[in-house]
């Protein structure tokens, strides 16, 4: 059962929470794309500065979620916040969301599905420090691990990565959730 799976970043992504989850699904033997609104490579975020380049797969502008799986938001600041304000971003997250297809969001990438406006009535997780912002967007954020809402997989920061990518790869053998 060949999955493809989105991963939607631009420049300014928590590396770890890209690396890790493509490499998890990578093992699955699934295809994973690095989709952005920028061409040829993206630069990362590592704790101790920028990190490495990673190779943008397909054009944000040339996709759409039925082209997909699922899709996986990774964290960073810069990351999220350019995101959330890209009409194309949205119009991608949104997709996942009306095709009931799984997304899953790490860290500081909940705050793009916030502006996506696809968190009321959810109860999700993230970084504490845009807990207020979910609240205020009418999500339930409560302080776990990792926490699945029929479909959404959301996990606070990188410590959370072994937790994440498990209940990322169930969550898409799992397929559309009704």
């Amino acid at each position: 059962m060949n999955k493809k799976i989105a991963i939607l970043a631009t420049n300014g992504f928590e590396e770890s929470e890209l690396k890790s989850p493509k490499e998890y699904m990578e093992k699955q033997g699934w295809t994973v794309h690095i989709v952005s609104p920028e061409t040829g490579s993206i630069k990362a975020l590592a704790k101790t500065g920028w990190g490495g380049e990673y190779t943008v797969d397909k054009a944000l502008n040339q996709v759409s979620a039925s082209d997909y799986d699922a899709l996986v938001l990774p964290g960073g600041v810069l990351n999220p916040d350019t995101l959330r304000t890209n009409k194309e971003a949205l119009r991608f997250v949104k997709e996942f969301f009306s095709q009931n297809k799984p997304v899953a969001a790490i860290c500081h990438g909940p705050q793009v599905l916030i502006s996506a406006q696809v968190v009321s009535g959810r109860t999700l997780t993230s970084v504490a420090a845009i807990k207020i912002d979910l609240k205020n967007a009418g999500a339930n954020w409560i302080d776990e691990e990792v926490v699945v809402d029929n479909g959404l997989v959301t996990s606070r920061t990188p410590e959370d990565l072994p937790a994440f990518n498990k209940k990322l790869v169930e969550e898409i053998k799992e397929g559309v959730h009704a």
